[in-house]
């Protein structure tokens, strides 16, 4: 078992700064992308509007956060001392999963593997943002 990531959030409020200081970073990725891109200045301020900038931010908060990586049976045992909801995506009879908890929202998300962890993670981070940390931030 091990841990990916950094940001494992104890309290709605230090999600909410995790997600706040994200901003100006945000901001920055996606004026150099653009410019990567080529888009001239009236096409900026034309594409880039608040929404694709909050994206941004929301995926690097997401790809940030802390992550689990374990065998199922390592899964099984954490699931079964925990006080958590845990809500499981995926297959059952795989070998794999990885899971990320947020104590203060009385949750957690799982997503089950056989093989590809790197995209076991990233969707399980996408998850995570999505069904426990919106509403927070």
């Amino acid at each position: 078992m091990e841990t990916e990531g950094q940001f494992s959030p104890t309290t709605a409020e230090a999600a909410r700064d995790r997600y706040e200081t994200l901003g100006p970073t945000a901001q920055v990725v996606v004026k150099e992308v653009a410019k990567a891109m080529g888009l001239d200045a009236e096409e900026y301020r034309e594409r880039v509007t608040g929404a694709v900038v909050e994206t941004a931010r929301d995926v690097l908060f997401a790809e940030s956060l802390a992550v689990t990586v374990g065998t199922r049976e390592e899964f099984d045992d954490w699931a079964a001392d925990t006080d958590l909801e845990v809500t499981v995506m995926g297959a059952d009879n795989v070998d794999n999963v990885v899971w990320h908890a947020a104590p203060f929202t009385g949750q957690a998300v799982a997503a089950t593997y056989q093989s590809e962890r790197d995209a076991a993670v990233g969707t399980l981070r996408r998850q995570a943002f999505g069904r426990l940390y919106d509403e927070v931030v």
